[in-house]
């Protein structure tokens, strides 16, 4: 989410040396913090508009239809498995492995939609669990958006307290500074 207004995302300024014809045909940056995009939804989770229903039914196949694919490629290779006679034990120590990865992927992708991760490291170790568990990542996206786009709410309530800082600063800022002092405590000056 970007709050400041006068330069884009992108990094890019306009600068003084640019025609004011070309920066006058461009679309205006709005004023204030500007929503953080969510992955296969943009900003449209902000009003809700931009077809975000079909987004939302689109997201939720997609991810359900991902998940059953991801379970078919993991039996064949469980298939393979047994084809090389590797013995039972393995066999369950394999289906013990994906389904525990998946549990924890799924709690962690769910809590994701919810709150910024409090230490980004162990996140950042959690990677590869996460990967091996991606069925429950892929069912964590397809329950949730059942409800709203995944994350939604987590952007929502801190786009809603950027602007309410923002509006807080720019009101601060406005009028005469010097209407501003009060009477209080000041000494009249001798002449």
């Amino acid at each position: 989410m970007s709050e400041n207004s006068e330069t884009p995302d992108d990094g890019t300024a306009t600068g003084p040396s640019e025609p004011a014809a070309a920066s006058a045909g461009a679309a205006a940056t709005p004023q204030g913090p500007q929503p953080e995009p969510l992955r296969f939804f943009g900003t449209t989770w902000l009003h809700h508009d931009g077809h975000y229903g079909l987004r939302r039914a689109g997201a939720a196949v997609g991810s359900l239809a991902a998940a059953v694919a991801s379970c078919f490629v993991l039996r064949f290779a469980f298939q393979g498995l047994e084809i090389a006679d590797i013995g039972g034990f393995v066999g369950v120590l394999v289906v013990a492995m994906f389904a525990i990865c998946s549990a924890i992927a799924f709690r962690k992708t769910w809590e994701g939609f919810g709150s910024r991760p409090a230490d980004p490291a162990r996140e950042e170790n959690l990677r590869g669990l996460k990967a091996i568990g991606f069925v429950g990542s892929l069912l964590a996206y397809f329950f949730r958006t059942f409800t709203e786009a995944p994350g939604e709410k987590l952007r929502r309530a801190e786009y809603e307290e950027a602007v309410a800082r923002y509006e807080k600063r720019r009101s601060a800022r406005t009028g005469n500074p010097a209407g501003r002092r009060s009477g209080k405590g000041r000494k009249p000056r001798r002449r």
